[in-house]
């Protein structure tokens, strides 16, 4: 192997490294969630093995991450237009919500993802999306019912 691929798969080995310890989890557990053997997760980490696509999207389901995320720091795919995140990976990295607030936040927004056509300009595209301002200006306030105490 070139200097410059085993530079990508010894940095690919660093970043499932973190991800795997900022998910909390041992080698043990990842290597059982993305059922691959332990050794092999541990000569990935370290730079030694090249995974492939298939083992990679293990990986990352055990990561619970996007696959595309280490396909592109593997070298499979190109990089995406900075102005598209990763946003599941940046959820799992916030310090400011707790684990239960992450998944509840990663479920949501996967179920949004899979109501979406999968190309761009579909039906959804079709729907006109109105700003914050409109919405003021267009809906009258609602008249207040009786609520109950407890819910005002």
């Amino acid at each position: 192997m070139s200097d410059s691929i085993e530079q990508r798969f010894h940095d690919l080995g660093e970043f499932i490294r973190e991800q795997r310890h900022n998910a909390r989890l041992s080698m043990r557990k990842l290597s059982e969630l993305a059922g691959i053997s332990n050794p092999y997760l541990s000569q990935i980490e370290r730079g030694l093995r090249k995974p492939s696509a298939e083992i990679l999207q293990q990986i990352a389901h055990g990561l619970r991450i996007s696959a595309e995320t280490l396909y592109v720091r593997a070298g499979f795919l190109e990089q995406r237009d900075e102005a598209t995140p990763d946003l599941e990976h940046e959820i799992r990295r916030d310090p400011t919500l707790s684990d239960r607030q992450k998944s509840a936040l990663l479920e949501v927004y996967r179920s949004f993802q899979s109501e979406q056509p999968s190309v761009p300009g579909g039906p959804a595209s079709d729907i006109p999306v109105r700003s914050e301002r409109d919405r003021d200006v267009e809906q009258p306030s609602a008249p207040e019912r009786d609520l109950d105490p407890d819910d005002r």
